[in-house]
């Protein structure tokens, strides 16, 4: 992309929000019901905006009697959840059921698998009475160094320690991790699957870019409806669809280890509400030293912010990579 106008705070704001959901309606219509030849969608609800978006476009787009809602609690996912995911699908009246997915994850060995490389860094860690998160270090935000991930442990009076992961451990926590969204996948395609339904998927534009999604997990979909839209702009959707406010003022969260972490926190080290706007400068090809001057920051830390973006970008890109068909044509 190329810049196209001057450089501002407001620039990653939708100048017509109902201009951008009826196009996005319309695309869910032609893509589901022409293009896929579906009755209807499916779509993962877990009480988070991106998915509450998702629903309630999927609900426009098809009518609420042609969208399955489905909850895909596990023994780690927080009550609050299914509370609001439910609270959801009545407000837009999507039929909602709930997949209870931790049977299938013990069945992978995800808690084990997990748990084991945990004990390794705190062998003291005891799943049944602490809770657990990994994390990355803000350290390597401005100094061009790869991200440092670290593993907390909270006891249950609270106490936390915090350690830096190795690549090792670091590694098998992800790997037993994602069989989380994979599993939750599975699950979708079996209900579209036996509905002639698609799988709506809920990614934003910052999860599809940045590589903030697991392969065949969260990222196996028919149809990404917000892939094209920045955080800031998935709020203005859900502002103007009318999604509840408690689900409008929940703190994104990945819902995936047992203590509460943000997506800040575990992966993109800023603020949406900023990271939206450095990105938006960085892949329209705005000059650092403009950016810096609008955001009150010093030009090297733009760079470096920059760089960092880069990084994601290319370290993530087998993400988005198609499977290999063949290394060899008669």
């Amino acid at each position: 992309m190329t810049k196209n106008k001057p450089f501002s705070k407001e620039i990653i704001l939708l100048e017509n929000v109902e201009e951008v959901a009826d196009n996005i309606i319309k695309q869910i219509q032609t893509d589901v019901n022409k293009n896929l030849k579906r009755f209807g969608g499916v779509v993962g609800i877990s009480g988070g905006i991106d998915s509450s978006v998702c629903m309630a476009l999927a609900a426009k787009a098809l009518g609420p009697d042609n969208v399955l809602g489905v909850m895909l609690p596990e023994h780690d996912s927080s009550p609050d959840s299914e509370m609001l995911a439910q609270e959801l699908a009545d407000k837009f009246g999507v039929k909602a059921i709930k997949e209870d997915i931790t049977g299938a994850l013990k069945g992978f060995g995800c808690y084990e698998r997990r748990d084991e490389a945990a004990k390794r860094v705190f062998p003291e860690y005891d799943p049944e009475t602490w809770k657990m998160k990994i994390g990355v270090r803000q350290s390597g935000l401005y100094n061009n160094l790869p991200p440092i991930f670290s593993l907390t442990i909270i006891d249950k009076d609270g106490n936390e320690k915090d350690k830096i992961l190795h690549t090792k451990e670091y590694l098998q926590i992800v790997a037993a991790s994602n069989f989380k969204q994979r599993s939750r996948m599975s699950m979708l395609y079996y209900h579209a699957e036996a509905l002639h339904y698609a799988v709506i998927g809920t990614p934003n534009k910052h999860e599809q870019e940045q590589g903030f999604f697991v392969k065949y997990g969260d990222g196996g979909a028919d149809v990404m409806p917000i892939g094209n839209l920045y955080k800031t702009q998935v709020y203005q959707l859900a502002e103007y669809l009318g999604i509840p406010e408690k689900i409008i003022e929940r703190t994104p969260t990945t819902d995936t280890y047992s203590a509460e972490q943000s997506q800040e926190e575990f992966f993109y080290q800023l603020p949406f509400n900023l990271m939206d706007i450095y990105w938006y400068g960085f892949e329209n090809g705005y000059d650092p030293a403009e950016v810096a001057e609008v955001m009150d920051e010093t030009e090297d830390r733009v760079k470096a912010l920059f760089r960092n973006f880069e990084r994601k970008q290319r370290t993530t890109e087998y993400l988005r990579m198609s499977p290999v068909r063949s290394y060899y044509q008669s």
